[in-house]
């Protein structure tokens, strides 16, 4: 067979990359960087993440030039904050248009991110090699909530200042050192200047530089071990002659043109929301926040922005009675376990037993409550480990077990629904029978995962050219 010929690049092109590999790099990750064949819509979201984060960068330094992180009052008596936030959208040219795409940002970025997460979620994208590239996501991901809880803020809006109350307030239940904690984070005992300062230096500056340099992390781990796809088939598995893989072809032209689809679709949606309905019902933006933050005056209800509503619902509905609840399923648990073994290790399991039921009474329900916010997260980082199933895709897994990740998905949108409405009994019931089953599917994941039967992974992926 002959040799490929390479053909050198002359001119500029050429001068600069003698210099710099840019013709290796755009081949390496565009031109013959092989994906697999059979990508269907749901792997739009992860060319839109890094979209909006586009967006997000470009505005955010757009308002930047003109925001004030000042919570002082002005002659008017409205925080400086505030007024330089009304500035932009009433006296810089465009400046609404900015500060609106930027607010429907952070709620499209959330969107299309837990989108990407569902399809890595029910594809095992998160299986051998790929579980770096998982934990990279992950760590996006608690980045990501990191900055828009900073950024939400920086209004300085009723619900801004009494949300971030609220929040910080929850590091003071951490025992020893909560007090301090919630001070250091504040930068003072109440939200106030310094905390506002703080908040906008992480926001700005320090969380958006990792975020990029964690998107830059997850995209080479990406393609060093390769895409997973809808069928869960290793593409690289079978190749030709040339070492090119049967099931792949190259991300550019093919992924990139197919991609403009995506852009558009999100592109009418996106600029539909920031023209003609920005606070979309007030969960993209509350209308509490169009008023002044006021210390003296506590809103009637406290809620977060709608992507952080699961979490804090199953914040509130760790109380005194479900802890109650927990400690006694748990010992239950334990003592049907411990029934069968003997010696030290059944007398060593009673003591641990007995000092976790102890320490769960003597420790305040909130801090549970921030263990368990918390731990609805850091939990995702042991998927990988977590899934022991014969199969990676959704695709060859029993008919139960896809409904058992239907009635997972219904089970976040439930708590975060809850989330978002004031607490009341009922409510606070179905949020605990969901914050049970949500922690349940991961938790007994390595025992769910080895039942039913398993339809075969087919060799090689099923394609449909249209």
């Amino acid at each position: 067979m002959a040799a490929e010929k390479v053909v050198q690049a002359t001119g500029l092109l050429g001068w600069v990359d003698r210099r710099f590999p840019l013709i290796s790099l755009y081949k390496a990750h565009l031109s013959e960087y092989y994906a697999p064949k059979n990508f269907n819509w749901l792997y739009f979201f992860g060319s839109l993440a890094m979209l909006v984060l586009v967006i997000q960068i470009v505005t955010g330094i757009f308002l930047v030039m003109h925001y004030k992180p000042d919570a002082s009052l002005n002659a008017a008596g409205i925080p400086v904050a505030f007024a330089s936030v009304e500035y932009i959208m009433r006296e810089v040219p465009m400046g609404w248009v900015i500060r609106y795409m930027h607010s429907t940002g952070a709620s499209a970025f959330f969107v299309v991110v837990f989108l990407h997460m569902f399809r890595g979620l029910i594809y095992g994208s998160y299986r051998e090699p790929r579980e770096l590239i998982w934990i990279f996501g992950c760590l996006i991901f608690l980045c990501l909530m990191a900055e828009a809880f900073m950024g939400y803020l920086l209004p300085w809006g009723q619900m801004s200042y009494w949300g971030a109350q609220v929040i910080v307030n929850l590091f003071a239940a951490v025992p020893v050192i909560g007090p301090d904690l919630s001070v250091w984070i504040r930068g003072d005992f109440v939200v106030g200047d310094a905390t506002l300062n703080r908040f906008f230096a992480f926001h700005v500056i320090a969380l958006p530089l990792v975020l990029i340099g964690l998107v830059a992390a997850h995209i080479i781990a990406l393609h060093e071990v390769g895409s997973n796809n809808p069928d869960g088939v290793e593409i690289k598995a079978k190749k030709d002659a040339n070492g090119i893989p049967l099931d792949g072809i190259p991300f550019h032209p093919y992924y990139s043109v197919h991609d403009i689809v995506g852009v558009t679709g999100f592109a009418l949606i996106f600029f539909a929301v920031v023209f003609f309905a920005p606070e979309f019902g007030g969960y993209f933006l509350e209308y509490n926040n169009f008023i002044p933050a006021d210390p003296l005056v506590t809103p009637p209800h406290i809620a977060p922005v709608w992507y952080f509503t699961p979490y804090y619902s199953m914040l509130r509905a760790t109380t005194d009675v479900f802890t109650w609840v927990l400690v006694a399923s748990a010992g239950l648990g334990a003592l049907a376990f411990l029934r069968n073994t003997q010696g030290l290790l059944k007398i060593a399991g009673v003591v641990a037993m007995v000092v976790l039921a102890v320490m769960f009474r003597l420790i305040d329900a909130k801090f549970w409550g921030v263990v368990v916010m918390g731990g609805a997260v850091i939990i995702m980082f042991f998927l990988p480990w977590l899934d022991k199933s014969p199969v990676k895709s959704i695709r060859q897994r029993p008919t139960w077990q896809k409904w058992l990740y239907a009635v997972f998905v219904v089970n976040f949108f439930v708590l975060g629904y809850l989330g978002v409405l004031p607490p009341f009994p009922v409510g606070t019931v179905v949020s605990q029978i969901g914050t049970v089953f949500y922690f349940g599917f991961f938790i007994l994941m390595p025992i769910w995962t080895r039942m039913g039967d398993y339809k075969p992974v087919p060799e090689r992926v099923s394609f449909k050219p249209h």
